[in-house]
């Protein structure tokens, strides 16, 4: 009797104190609080980690866990299945926009993410940019020296520039050179695609093309892959991975002029567990500092205008990305809307062509 009546109070002094710590964690505030952040592995969520995820991270008193997935493919699984675990994903313009559409990512709150120093065109309903990067023509300098092509008219005469094409073998970012190719002006592009025949025009232009395409690259690995072993002696692809090749030294040169201007971005999964806490931090790596800093990974330019301010990325650099004015005004946007209402139809009629 003595023992029992020893241990029970023991017992409900031990109930007192694990109640108190759970009291404790819940006025907290942060700093026992964690995000789930998912992108696209490689060297490309290093420079993020360790120029976005991390500081602002320390800077929220939160902790980060990361993750890596192959696209919204992989989101839209887990929304359908109820069994969302991932706060942030990563993902290119065009994919969050058509997640967004499906349901798959929540609207953001633009009272909550300051995007007021923000370039036009840069963020969307459901995802806000990140970093900038361009679809370009780029050129083996072995081949021809720094006199390459300098428009898509150029990239399509085979005359004038003997030698293979490389070209992107899904629709996203395929139609728009070749309508400028057939003349349209730049800014009439969209115009043009969404008017009747507009497609079919476009694919009619890579079709003439099509002889002297010695591959349809898939990935930007591939793409980049292709200009470091001087396989192709013209190419379209991402201007941070030709830069990185040519680090290595790929004989890979490109231009600015006509080239297509896209943006990554973050998005919030539909029923992400730490929402708020989600939006908090999309404001923070949204802020300039961070997005200077992670140009310092790849050559993408930051979607802040602010960033451009100050030392954080000098002149000589900042002139060399693609968000940079002079860089920026060379190019069309993509337009998001027009994929949004039309990429299912214009994906089909690429692949056609590509079969026959």
């Amino acid at each position: 009797m003595m023992n029992k009546s020893i241990k029970q109070p023991v017992r409900s002094r031990t109930l007192a104190w694990g109640a108190l710590m759970c009291m404790a964690a819940l006025f907290s505030g942060n700093a026992a609080a964690q995000l789930t952040i998912v992108s696209f592995g490689g060297a490309y969520q290093e420079g993020q980690s360790k120029a976005l995820f991390q500081p602002a991270a320390k800077a929220l008193g939160i902790t980060i866990k990361e993750e890596t997935y192959t696209g919204i493919a992989d989101l839209r699984l887990k929304v359908k299945a109820g069994a969302v675990s991932w706060d942030i994903v990563a993902s290119g313009s065009g994919s969050a926009a058509r997640a967004g559409s499906e349901g798959l990512l929540e609207a953001l709150d633009y009272k909550a993410i300051d995007v007021s120093s923000f370039a036009p065109g840069l963020t969307q309903e459901f995802c806000v940019g990140g970093d900038v990067f361009s679809t370009v023509m780029a050129w083996n300098t072995k081949t021809y020296g720094d006199k390459g092509p300098q428009n898509w008219a150029d990239f399509w005469d085979v005359k004038k520039f003997p030698g293979k094409r490389s070209y992107r073998k899904g629709v996203a970012g395929a139609l728009e050179p070749a309508l400028m190719a057939d003349g349209v002006p730049p800014n009439k592009v969209y115009e043009v695609l969404s008017a009747p025949g507009g497609i079919e025009r476009a694919i009619k232009k890579i079709k003439e093309l099509k002889p002297n395409i010695a591959v349809w690259w898939s990935s930007g690995a591939q793409h980049a892959q292709l200009m470091k072993d001087g396989e192709v002696d013209m190419i379209t692809g991402w201007n941070g991975r030709f830069d990185v090749v040519a680090k290595d030294g790929a004989k890979v040169a490109y231009t600015f002029n006509q080239a297509l201007l896209d943006y990554d971005c973050f998005g919030i999964p539909k029923g992400a567990p730490n929402k708020a806490l989600a939006v908090k931090f999309l404001n923070e790596i949204s802020k300039p500092q961070y997005q200077a800093e992670f140009t310092k990974y790849i050559t993408y330019g930051p979607t802040n205008k602010k960033a451009y301010d100050g030392p954080a990325i000098p002149a000589a650099y900042a002139k060399t990305l693609p968000s940079y004015p002079d860089n920026a005004a060379k190019q069309i946007i993509i337009d998001l809307n027009w994929y949004t209402k039309n990429e299912a139809r214009a994906s089909e009629l690429y692949q056609n062509m590509l079969t026959e």
